[in-house]
Formats: C-alpha cells, structure tokens, sequence
C-alpha cells in the first residue's frame, strides 16, 4: 500500500533500525520504546490486521513466530520473559494499519497493560 507506514519501512523507504530481516518479515526497533527493549515485527506484504490474517501466506505466519523467541533469545530476555502484543482495530490500540507484534522485555512488565 503506498500509504501505509510499515509498508515503506519494509521497502526501505523509510530507514529503520533493524534488528532482523528476511525475505518475507522485517524486525525493527521501535522508535517510542515502552520497554528497554522493544521491537515491532511484520510481514513484508501489506496485510492490514489480526483480523485479515487469513490473508497472510502460512509460511510467513510460521516464519514470525519462529523468529520470535530467536529475537528474545539473542537480545537475552528469554530466560526472565516478554511480552508479545498484537494490537487490532482502533478500539484495541492499532495506530498503523499493518498487522505487527510488538516484542517487549527487559524490565518486568505490569498488568493489566492497559
């Protein structure tokens, strides 16, 4: 999509910190950190929420929550534990229009988040 956001972050439009990347996602650094780590992970293709997931290629779904713990385990928040969120609809916090998990840690995280 030409407007969306994460789409030119993924093309690389617009630069970003990375952190990984493949054919098929992208993981970047968030540039308003809620944690002292925090990454935003995405498929390359435009898919505009939870609720259109049926859209994405499975394998790319696979690739995203393979990469994840791989993600924690290298910036060593896996032992002690994250936060894996998914914000849908304006409702539920979605401020760009493209699917994303945010991927927090390294402090203890509070409940309700919200």
């Amino acid at each position: 999509m030409e407007n969306c956001l994460f789409c030119k972050i993924a093309s690389g439009e617009i630069q970003s910190k990375k952190e990984f990347e493949s054919e098929n996602i992208l993981v970047f650094h968030d540039i308003t950190p809620q944690a002292p780590f925090h990454v935003l992970i995405i498929p390359k293709v435009h898919i505009s929420s939870m609720n259109q997931i049926g859209d994405l290629d499975p394998k790319i779904l696979t690739e995203i929550f393979q990469t994840i713990p791989k993600i924690a385990e290298q910036n060593g928040i896996s032992e002690k534990g994250y936060r894996l969120v998914n914000n849908c609809g304006s409702f539920g916090g979605q401020t760009v229009n493209h699917i994303h998990f945010h991927l927090l840690g390294g402090r203890h995280l509070k409940w309700p988040p919200g």
